[in-house]
C-alpha cells in the first residue's frame, strides 16, 4: 500500500531531476559566476562583487542593446501576437472555404519550419544593396535604393521585419488551435442573437482563448530578449553596434572576449527582465490589475 502511494512520485523523479540539473542549478551557478572575474583560458577566478554589474550597466552599448530588444519586443507583440491573432480569427471564420483554410494554415506556418540561420542568409541576399530583391524592386518603380543592413538606422528594423515574416505564422497556428477549442454552441448562440463576426470575436472567441493568448505573449517576450541567431546571421551587431542585442553581446563576451563574468551578468539581466515581464503579464491577465 505504501509502495503504491509513492509510485507517482517515482515516475516524476526523473523529470524533476532533469529540470533541477539542467535549469535551476545552471541558473543559480550563473548568478554566482556574475560576481567573479572569470576567463575561458584560466581556472583562476577573482571575486569582484558588483563590479561586473557596474561595467555592464555603464557600457556605452547597453542602452543600444536595450532599445533594440525593446523595439523587437513591441513590434513582435503587435505583429506576431496582434496580427497573428487576427489571421487566426479569419481562418476560423466562415470567410474562406475549408480547402483554402487548410492551404493558408500551411502557408503561414511554413516559414517557422526553416532554420534561423538559413532565413538570415536568405534575407542577407534579399537586403543586398546591389543584387538584392528589395533594391531591384525599388528600381522598377524609380524609387531611391537603400543599403538596408549597412544603414545604422535601418539594420535592426530589417532584422525585426525578417523575424516577423518567420514567426507570425507560428503564433497564428497556436491561436487557431485555441479558437478550435471554443465551444461552437457559444458562437452559434451569439450569431442567433444577432452578434456580427467582430462582436463574436471580441466577446466569445478571444475571452475563451485568453490562456493561449497569454502563452503566445510570454513566448514572444522571452524570444525578444534572447534574440541572437537572427542578428548573428545578418549583421553580427553592426554596422558599428547599431544592431547589437543582449543575446549576441552575451555570446561575444563569453567566446570572443573571454569575459565569462560579463557574460554571466548579461544572462542574469535577460533572466530577470523576462521573468519580471512574464509575471506582470500573468497577474494582469488573471486579475485585471498588477
Amino acid at each position: 500500500m505504501r509502495t503504491k502511494k509513492h509510485t507517482p512520485y517515482l515516475y516524476m523523479l526523473p523529470g524533476v531531476l532533469m529540470v533541477l540539473f539542467f535549469v535551476y542549478i545552471p541558473v543559480l551557478m550563473n548568478i554566482v559566476y556574475s560576481f567573479f572575474r572569470l576567463s575561458s583560458f584560466s581556472a583562476e577566478s577573482t571575486f569582484v562583487g558588483l563590479d561586473n554589474y557596474r561595467r555592464f550597466f555603464s557600457d556605452d552599448v547597453f542602452p543600444i542593446m536595450l532599445k533594440n530588444n525593446v523595439a523587437y519586443c513591441i513590434i513582435s507583440l503587435i505583429v506576431q501576437v496582434g496580427f497573428g491573432t487576427v489571421l487566426a480569427l479569419i481562418l476560423e471564420s466562415n470567410a474562406i472555404g475549408s480547402k483554402m483554410r487548410d492551404f493558408f494554415r500551411n502557408f503561414y506556418y511554413l516559414p517557422a519550419l526553416i532554420s534561423l540561420t538559413a532565413v538570415g542568409l536568405m534575407f542577407t541576399f534579399i537586403y543586398d544593396p546591389n543584387i538584392g530583391f528589395l533594391n531591384n524592386l525599388l528600381k522598377i518603380f524609380d524609387l531611391p535604393t537603400q543599403s538596408w543592413l549597412g544603414d545604422s538606422k535601418l539594420a535592426i528594423y530589417c532584422i525585426i521585419a525578417m523575424s516577423q515574416w518567420q514567426f507570425t505564422g507560428y503564433i497564428t497556428l497556436l491561436m487557431v488551435v485555441a479558437f478550435q477549442n471554443v465551444p461552437r454552441d457559444y458562437v452559434e448562440a451569439a450569431a442567433i442573437d444577432g452578434a456580427g463576426p467582430i462582436k463574436r470575436a471580441l466577446y466569445i472567441m478571444l475571452p475563451q482563448a485568453k490562456e493561449q493568448l497569454l502563452v503566445c505573449t510570454i513566448i514572444t517576450i522571452i524570444g525578444a530578449f534572447k534574440l541572437y541567431t537572427e542578428v548573428y546571421a545578418t549583421t553580427s551587431g553592426g554596422p558599428g553596434n547599431s544592431s547589437q542585442v543582449l543575446g549576441l553581446y552575451l555570446y561575444q563576451q563569453a567566446f570572443l572576449h573571454s569575459d565569462l563574468g560579463m557574460a554571466a551578468v548579461t544572462g542574469v539581466f535577460i533572466f530577470v527582465i523576462t521573468v519580471t515581464l512574464s509575471i506582470i503579464q500573468i497577474r494582469v491577465t488573471r486579475s485585471g490589475s498588477v
